[in-house]
């Protein structure tokens, strides 16, 4: 299992493609392929059947995984995209932190 730099949860910023600048919530991450899905980014439309009585066919709008690297993780404090690392604190727990501006993050 990979390691990723963003997990559910986190806010990011989208980084390259056409949602460039687009800012959301990761709903999914998927580290095994090195993908998140963004809530508002990379968003599809998919024509679905009815396979159920009751259940309604159309259109539907749904978000598509993108790449883990076109993402940064927004720091809560700075409100800047910024790059995380991790800081092993006193009693041995590690911590994500904002490389610009040194704050810990509570995850």
């Amino acid at each position: 299992m990979k390691k990723m730099h963003v997990k559910r949860g986190d806010t990011v910023q989208v980084l390259s493609g056409k949602d460039k600048g687009k800012q959301g919530k990761v709903i999914t991450a998927f580290p095994a392929e090195g993908k998140v899905i963004v809530e508002g980014v990379a968003v599809a439309k998919k024509h679905q059947k009815a396979r159920m009585q009751g259940q309604e066919s159309g259109i539907i709008r749904m978000e598509t995984p993108i790449y883990a690297s076109k993402v940064m993780r927004v720091c809560s404090s700075c409100n800047k995209p910024a790059r995380t690392g991790i800081r092993i604190l006193d009693d041995g727990q590690k911590m994500r932190y904002c490389k610009k501006c040194g704050e810990v993050f509570n995850d």
